[in-house]
């Protein structure tokens, strides 16, 4: 059980920071580099939005395939996060 706890612990804190770091972004570097996103949401609102609704590892990897898709020659447009 306190194993568990600590795992539980350690994830949110994991989570804390990555959502701290596209905050970081957002505010500092992303005005610097100017608005490029083909997609709306933002890719980094994406990513924001995947980790709080499918959590840590599963969002990263929605936004990782996302940002995959971000080429001269792909899509652009609406792009929501996936329900499931």
């Amino acid at each position: 059980m306190q194993l568990r706890v600590v795992l539980l612990s350690m994830s949110k804190l994991a989570v804390l920071f990555v959502l701290k770091l596209l905050k970081f972004y957002k505010i500092i570097i992303s005005p610097l580099i100017g608005s490029n996103c083909r997609y709306q949401p933002t890719c980094s609102n994406y990513c924001e939005e995947a980790i709080i609704k499918h959590g840590l590892m599963k969002g990263l990897k929605l936004t990782l395939k996302r940002i995959m898709k971000c080429h001269p020659w792909g899509e652009s447009g609406f792009d929501p996060v996936p329900d499931e």
